[in-house]
């Protein structure tokens, strides 16, 4: 680990300014995934700015109905917060589903937008990874590609994103709140994070002055309808091979609306439009949902190791959507 300085913020605006100052600073909070990443020389910030004791920590209702997650909040206080287990389970379920209980207890809702992928080779540094040193390759690639995408990527990186929450986050549409130098600005969550392109060492479209206040939820939760399914190889603390976000709304047994979105499989939450209004006004049977499920993944590219995800997922998405119309003739 390389010698840094550290600093306490007092206010977002301190934050902000001494992340403008120092182009190599990073704002760490519980630290899940940072601190890692610098034991392992990935990452080497020359400060950190702790930002654990900023107004950051709350969750409310917003006017008009949705509710306001605090960057700063735990992913554990998230998933068992009242409000949110009642009207957005489908991000309850999913907060639940990742890390372990330890980890929860730590890691903060920004931090989770923030965490970096699980790539063996972004980890080792002793071989080439565009996303931790530009223009130095993928060993990926040639390499061990069993937990990489199949949508996605380029000829530059084909790494996943690991969060679960993102996934969940993308299907309800979430808005994420961010604050710099420039003012505060709102960035849609499918517009946050970035595809690899020729620019893989670049995860999301956050300015380098910038910090995450907050996520804000829309209104509906779709909380009558919905699943958080996670194929992985163990059941505890384990990254997903595939994970698939359903929601839908129905009338009676008409789907008025569909959302879908997956992990596991791309460099950022996974949702594709079309597929999900080919799910509008149909009854939501085991041929409609796999329709959809081929229109989603129909561009996927499997590697030497990985091409089964491409069927697991379409499994998996059928799966999940058959979970979201049978939960609610339970209720």
């Amino acid at each position: 680990m390389n010698a840094f300085s550290y600093t306490r913020a007092a206010t977002i605006g301190d934050a902000i300014n001494e992340a403008a100052a120092n182009k190599t600073a990073r704002f760490i909070a519980g630290g899940t995934n940072l601190i890692d990443l610098m034991k392992e020389n990935v990452a080497r910030p020359a400060r950190l700015i702790d930002i654990t004791r900023l107004p950051l920590n709350r969750i409310e209702d917003i006017p008009g109905g949705g509710l306001r997650l605090g960057a700063l909040v735990t992913n554990a206080d998230t998933a068992y917060n009242e409000q949110v287990e009642k009207r957005y389970p489908l991000l309850s379920r999913a907060i639940l589903s990742g890390a372990s209980p330890q980890l929860r207890n730590m890691a903060t809702n920004g931090g989770n937008l923030l965490q970096r992928t699980r790539c063996y080779y972004f980890y080792d540094t002793t071989t080439p990874c565009n996303k931790r040193e530009p223009e130095t390759g993928c060993s990926a690639i040639e390499g061990f590609n069993r937990m990489h995408a199949v949508l996605g990527a380029s000829d530059q990186c084909i790494a996943v994103h690991p969060s679960d929450m993102c996934v969940a986050l993308a299907a309800l549409e979430a808005v994420v709140r961010v604050q710099g130098r420039s003012g505060e600005r709102t960035v849609h969550i499918a517009d946050f994070h970035r595809l690899p392109g020729n620019t893989p060492q670049i995860d999301t479209n956050l300015q380098d002055d910038e910090i995450i206040t907050s996520i804000d939820l829309p209104p509906n939760g779709f909380a009558d309808h919905y699943a958080y399914l996670k194929v992985r190889d163990r059941h505890s603390y384990a990254f997903a091979l595939v994970s698939v976000a359903a929601a839908l709304e129905m009338s009676g047994n008409t789907i008025k609306e569909a959302r879908l979105a997956l992990g596991g499989v791309a460099h950022k939450p996974w949702r594709m439009q079309e597929a999900e209004s080919l799910l509008k006004g149909k009854t939501g049977t085991p041929d409609d949902f796999k329709a959809a499920a081929e229109v989603i993944m129909r561009d996927a590219t499997g590697f030497s190791h990985n091409s089964f995800k491409i069927e697991l997922a379409k499994r998996a998405i059928v799966r999940a959507l058959k979970h979201s119309v049978q939960m609610g003739a339970r209720a």
